[in-house]
């Protein structure tokens, strides 16, 4: 986390022009309150609903990575990006796709001593955060892994959550209630 405070607060209900409200409509379905990122970017009601589009293929079963391999990209990259907000939210989200407490930690140190399928998607991450790009050897090493469509999936999700990354990062979105921020992650 960047800032101590937002840079762009999150809408309260109140304050929600009917745009708005549409747009946020998504994230309220199943009665859940909207998230600080949700809105957040409800400022923009049109990329907010663009954003979803994408967000959504990129959790959904349409992801042809595990949610498991997902949720250590998805950590992998918000821990890169330096993203607070991000890692909280994952954090919980990864251990609900099985990742333990030591592997979750175990992700910020990189791909030294994770088993090969693990390791690759790690190495990947890195290397497209470094230089948006994934090497020959990267690649070959997430291929004798998982199949073409799962390794597009990888660079998918590494590029939707750096740009979550970026947002969080850049419009101060804060904690939700009740969150404890990573102090590895606190840049305040």
């Amino acid at each position: 986390m960047h800032l101590p405070r937002p840079r762009i607060a999150p809408l309260a209900d109140t304050q929600l022009s009917p745009a708005q409200a549409a747009a946020l409509a998504p994230v309220r379905a199943g009665g859940r309150a909207p998230l600080n990122i949700f809105r957040t970017l409800a400022h923009a009601p049109e990329a907010l609903t663009a954003f979803l589009a994408w967000g959504s293929y990129v959790l959904s079963k349409q992801n042809t990575l595990s949610a498991r391999a997902r949720e250590i990209v998805i950590l992998r990259t918000g821990f890169l990006c330096r993203s607070g907000y991000e890692w909280t939210q994952h954090a919980e989200i990864g251990a609900r796709a099985g990742l333990s407490a030591d592997e979750i930690a175990a992700i910020k140190a990189g791909a030294a001593g994770w088993p090969a399928a693990e390791a690759a998607l790690i190495a990947a991450c890195d290397e497209l955060h470094a230089r948006q790009f994934v090497s020959d050897a990267t690649w070959a090493a997430l291929r004798a892994q998982f199949s073409e469509r799962q390794c597009m999936d990888v660079v998918f999700t590494v590029g939707q959550y750096t740009q979550v990354s970026m947002m969080l990062n850049t419009f101060g979105v804060q904690l939700d209630e009740g969150q404890t921020l990573d102090p590895d992650l606190d840049a305040r």
